[in-house]
């Protein structure tokens, strides 16, 4: 039996009046095959529980939510300005560039260095992890969730998929080998250090789950926040107007070669309102994660069963007509008040709730809020010349992706940092 939970209040309070009863994952076949039930995101228990705890830990000792780990977004947005400047207005499909921009921050958290824009190796890790969440949700991964016996004898998309997870942990066991090497130092600098200290008896810490743990950080911390910059960008060229407003604000706030922090959106209301709308329309995850209850419990007053599936829809609570205006427009004005001002929404929900919600969150927000103002501040985004259209329908998959577009970016001004 499965329960979907649908419409903001039914999602929040499923999700959080007893969240450890809930906080099991649904393992189907597919992803059992790929991850074997280890690391952090398709991992439940005590490997689950042990592994992100010390995910979490690892990252506030890293930076998470100091200037250390902002330093190196905005270092990054300046890299991403600087190429987009380098185009000198041609027409570009931004992709590549933002989510290479957007796996570099997370690469230098766990790996502790960057990938340059030539590095083949690099290519080869972004291209592979495009093409597992192209899989996700399509005819034939479902139809490897219904008939798993017959669908491991026979070639297909799903073998490419499954290889290209493979190629993903090749490339984070290369990097643990290059760590060993050169052996661990006093000071532990990445994710990959901090790893290998661990060394307690009976415990899930090991090669396996480190390497699933490294790419479910990957995974998680390079597609989604480049796929909201993405549709970001598209959103910008579609409503010129809002565009106007951002670079309006952005100009009577900042300097022309201030440094754009995240405590800034304090400053720019409008922003941070556009860029809180840009993750609620496209609504990227669409729905949760399946959780499944890991004892009897009761929801909404229902009594479960332990092993009931449970699928918050998170995209009924984005788009709740009981919570906003015009849930199916986009609309910045969601998310201020009547004089200007930023106002949180709590429906607002595109990293979950509860016990699972998104361990990357403070990391995400900051690189979208960055990423988005510096772009911003440097370039007025349109389309070619001769295209008068552009698609703001999504394409299903692991997350709901733009149709791919090309922009031209007219230069407006470059930080010293950015020239």
């Amino acid at each position: 039996p499965v329960i979907v939970l649908n419409g903001f209040q039914a999602v929040k309070d499923g999700m959080t009046t007893h969240p450890e009863d809930v906080s099991g994952r649904l393992v189907s076949p597919f992803f059992r095959a790929m991850a074997k039930g280890k690391g952090i995101m398709l991992a439940t228990g005590h490997t689950w529980k042990q592994q992100r705890r010390f995910a979490l830990r690892t990252l506030r000792d890293l930076g998470l939510g100091k200037r250390g780990l902002e330093h190196r977004v905005q270092e990054e947005a300046h890299c991403l300005v600087a190429f987009f400047a380098s185009m000198k207005g041609k027409p570009m499909d931004p992709s590549f560039s933002l989510v290479h921009s957007v796996s570099n921050v997370i690469c230098a958290v766990v790996f502790g260095h960057r990938f340059s824009r030539e590095d083949e190796n690099f290519h080869e890790l972004i291209r592979a992890t495009e093409r597992l969440f192209k899989f996700g949700g399509s005819f034939i991964h479902h139809l490897y969730e219904i008939f798993p016996w017959l669908m491991c004898h026979l070639p297909g998309p799903h073998k490419k998929a499954l290889s290209c997870y493979d190629v993903l942990s090749s490339f984070t066991r290369r990097e643990i080998r290059m760590h060993m090497e050169r052996g661990t130092p006093d000071e532990p600098q990445d994710f990959i250090d901090f790893y290998l200290t661990k060394d307690e008896l009976g415990s899930t810490y090991n090669e396996d789950n480190m390497v699933c743990s490294i790419n479910d950080l990957f995974l998680g911390g390079s597609e989604t926040t480049s796929t909201t910059l993405n549709w970001g960008l598209l959103y910008m060229v579609a409503y010129p107007d809002i565009q106007q407003k951002v670079q309006k604000e952005l100009d009577a706030v900042l300097g022309p070669s201030q440094l754009i922090c995240y405590e800034d959106r304090r400053e720019l209301p409008y922003t941070n309102a556009v860029v809180h709308e840009v993750q609620r329309f496209s609504n990227i995850i669409s729905v949760g994660m399946p959780r499944v209850c890991v004892r009897n419990t009761t929801l909404l007053g229902f009594p479960l069963k332990k092993g009931t599936i449970v699928l918050p829809n998170i995209a009924s609570s984005l788009y709740d007509p009981k919570h906003w205006e015009t849930p199916r427009q986009f609309n910045p004005g969601h998310f201020l008040d009547k004089d200007g001002n930023f106002v949180s929404q709590e429906a607002f929900l595109p990293f979950s709730i509860g016990h699972r919600v998104c361990l990357g969150e403070h990391l995400a927000r900051t690189e979208l809020f960055i990423f988005f103002a510096n772009l911003l501040r440097a370039f007025t985004f349109r389309l070619p010349e001769g295209v008068t259209k552009i698609s703001t329908e999504p394409i299903l998959g692991g997350t709901l992706q733009p149709h791919t577009y090309r922009i031209c970016q007219m230069l407006i001004r470059l930080s010293p940092a950015e020239k």
